[in-house]
């Protein structure tokens, strides 16, 4: 076999390549090798010798190999409590989450196709489901939170905690919906559940 003909073995770095670092780069190291092999037969090992790096660098980023497909959430449910304070006081709660939601929702064009596999391995790995409840338990806790001052009540009273696990019903809706339709547009089928939730599910624009 020619040196030009040798096929890289798949999750193997290539010689000379500088180990990745960052934790978008290892992020889609993952993801690559998750899609390819499989959540459960990929191990933390596996994630650090196709990066080359150690596993504790990976473990600098990630509590867990569970965490990794999430990346960065909880600083981005950081950055949407900061986006819902922001919000003028007089702006209608349903519209107000509809905002935040998109916001946080915002993806780079060039990471759409790794937002992708990152959704297609959350919403369908029966081995993250259990670390997927307690994740969408926070979002939807952020979104409660909101809706409960703009309300004037207690954060776990019942409207508010209704208002939180519908928002993650149509923000899920929406992305089965993305993964499903080729072509589709992930914040217009947001903006459009959410538009319907402001209008109580009558399908009115």
């Amino acid at each position: 076999m020619s040196a030009t003909s040798i096929e890289r073995v798949p999750g193997q770095r290539r010689a000379g390549r500088r180990p990745v670092t960052s934790r978008s780069e290892i992020e889609h190291v993952a993801l690559d090798l998750f899609t390819r092999n499989g959540f459960e037969t990929t191990t933390v090992d596996d994630i650090a010798a196709a990066a080359g790096i150690g596993r504790r660098t990976v473990f600098r980023y990630y509590a867990s190999k569970n965490d990794i497909p999430w990346g960065a959430f909880d600083e981005q449910l950081g950055r949407m409590r900061s986006v819902f304070a922001a919000l003028p006081p007089d702006v209608p709660v349903m519209t107000g989450i509809r905002e935040a939601v998109l916001d946080f929702n915002e993806v780079e064009p060039a990471e759409l196709p790794w937002h992708r596999q990152r959704m297609q391995l959350i919403l369908n790995t029966p081995a993250l489901q259990a670390h997927s409840t307690l994740r969408y338990e926070a979002w939807r806790q952020v979104v409660a939170d909101y809706a409960a001052e703009r309300l004037g009540l207690p954060s776990d009273a019942l409207l508010p905690q209704t208002i939180g696990h519908a928002s993650l019903g149509a923000a899920l809706a929406a992305y089965e919906r993305w993964l499903r339709v080729e072509g589709a547009e992930l914040r217009s089928l947001l903006d459009e559940a959410f538009r319907a939730l402001e209008n109580g599910l009558t399908g009115a624009p």
